[in-house]
């Protein structure tokens, strides 16, 4: 056996029974020894890291790459902060389409620009052309009067503002990507991931839903992988609208099911089906995040993404089809109804291993959190959100909520499993400036969010390798560097746990392996 033998390096395994190592051996794809167990085998290769820490390559559990990619290519109206020079850029973007076309635009954010825009506006600079344009959430758009005109009349509307389902609706009016356009902006975005130390992802819905591109999204996939061209390895939630009605055997116990009955679990080490993601709300950003109080200084409390009772069925039957759950949940209100139905799905059918999952659990009061660690719920958070856009989600909270905002001390004390993910491209996705915030709980402004959700150093990696993995059901083969396992790590050059916290977030990703190959040398090549 001729193993890839890294030595002269700090090794931060993640595995409690061996932390800290000096030589590792990879063959095959997979860990072999550590320490003495290879430094006396045959090597192909010996790779002198010259002191460098490494770490099992980071776990994203929540991204939507398609969507990444697809916005690299968009033409965007940020950084703008007049309504005129979004509409200059708008006009830019609708002179590059021929009379008829669809004019996709992303980059906008209400907020920089003091109100929404309007249809009437778009209409001004339009030319015939059916415009949308993205809200930086994923959960709001806004249309000209070309789209709005092509809507259901039943569908909400605000001088082109749409939200949620509404959103939804204009979306599916849009010819659906090619799987070959797909494929090409996934690979982007993996690349991305795999230079910020990102080995492996949880695509939060596909096929449908909020952010679904093509009813046969998963063929970009495993286009993707049958060329070569998948850069990291992907686990793919499918939205919860692609469940349908089935007739089965009455003592299999299926209402509802993705044809032919696949389901979480189905798939290779290098792109699988996952969870079944729900939405149950909005987002803050959007101020549709459905909470139980309005939001500060206003009368609005956010949104249900559908009347509560469907919401809830649909959790539970994807439950009893046997599907681990990714159930998006931001609000208060929302949790409620997540673990509710959760709570529901597990009498009816017991399963105590169904992982399921909690998506963002922005806002979780304090009585909320002995459930989820009843329930066995995991939450999967983004700490980049608050990086970024805390000083506003704490405004909009108030001082009572603000501290109950994407917790990280109140879950682990409960035991509660905190999963880190980025949601890209919403914000940034690395996630060393991630572990960052949950140490340090400051916004890019100095500003302390929750400063007693702090974690350690150590529990915000685990976030981000041991309980990603967890989370993904990959906990057998990847999340520490144990032999046996896959031999997909992160190169740093310098060690997170040993530098000011202030420094996290700037340390350097040397090298991403996946799969035992050094992914910088593989995409030189």
């Amino acid at each position: 056996m001729l193993c890839t033998r890294l030595t002269n390096a700090n090794i931060l395994t993640m595995d409690p029974d061996r932390p800290v190592a000096h030589d590792l051996g990879m063959w095959q794809g997979r860990i072999v020894g550590l320490d003495e167990e290879v430094t006396a085998l045959p090597s192909r290769e010996v790779v002198d890291l010259q002191g460098a820490t490494v770490l099992p390559g980071f776990i994203d559990s929540h991204v939507h790459l398609a969507w990444t990619g697809l916005k690299a290519s968009t033409p965007s109206v940020a950084p703008c902060e007049r309504i005129e020079d979004v509409l200059a850029a708008v006009a830019d973007a609708v002179s590059r389409k021929a009379p008829g076309a669809w004019v996709d635009l992303a980059g906008y954010d209400q907020r920089a620009l003091g109100r929404h825009l309007t249809a009437a506006e778009l209409d001004r600079v339009s030319d015939g052309r059916r415009v949308f344009l993205m809200h930086d959430s994923g959960h709001a758009c806004v249309v000209n009067s070309a789209v709005l005109g092509l809507l259901p009349a039943d569908v909400p509307r605000q001088d082109g503002f749409l939200v949620e389902g509404a959103m939804t609706a204009a979306r599916r009016l849009r010819p659906a990507y090619s799987q070959a356009e797909l494929a090409d902006a996934i690979e982007h975005a993996g690349r991305a991931c795999l230079a910020e130390g990102v080995t492996a992802c949880a695509e939060a819905g596909i096929g449908g839903g909020l952010l679904g591109h093509s009813p046969v999204e998963l063929g970009a996939y495993q286009l993707l992988r049958e060329q070569g061209r998948l850069p990291l390895r992907v686990q793919l939630m499918a939205a919860g609208d692609t469940l349908r009605p089935l007739t089965t055997h009455r003592d299999d116990g299926i209402p509802r099911a993705l044809d032919l009955g696949m389901r979480t679990g189905f798939g290779d080490d290098w792109l699988s089906l996952g969870a079944l993601k729900i939405y149950t709300d909005g987002g803050m950003m959007a101020r549709t995040a459905a909470l139980t109080t309005p939001y500060e200084g206003t009368t609005r409390a956010g949104q249900l993404q559908d009347d509560p009772d469907r919401l809830a069925d649909l959790i539970v039957d994807g439950h009893l089809a046997g599907w681990q759950l990714a159930v998006h949940a931001i609000g208060d209100r929302a949790a409620d109804l997540a673990l509710d139905a959760l709570e529901r799905a597990q009498k009816l059918r017991p399963r105590p291993d169904a992982r399921h999952r909690i998506e963002h659990a922005g806002l979780v009061r304090p009585d909320q959190l002995p459930r989820f660690a009843r329930l066995g719920v995991s939450a999967v958070i983004q700490p980049n959100f608050l990086r970024y856009f805390g000083d506003d989600y704490a405004t909009v909270m108030g001082e009572l909520r603000a501290p109950w905002m994407y917790r990280g001390r109140g879950f682990l004390d409960h035991g509660v499993t905190v999963v880190g993910s980025s949601d890209r491209p919403v914000t940034d996705g690395s996630p060393l400036r991630a572990v960052q915030f949950m140490v340090e709980r400051a916004s890019v402004s100095g500003r302390l969010i929750g400063p007693d959700e702090s974690v350690t150093v150590d529990e915000a990696l685990r976030a981000y390798t041991v309980a990603g993995a967890y989370a993904c059901r990959w906990d057998g083969s990847a999340g520490s560097l144990t032999p046996g396992k896959r031999a997909d790590l992160v190169v740093l050059g310098d060690d997170p746990t040993h530098v000011d916290t202030s420094r996290i977030g700037d340390i350097e990703v040397l090298s991403t392996f996946v799969d035992g190959r050094d992914t910088k040398q593989v995409t030189r090549s």
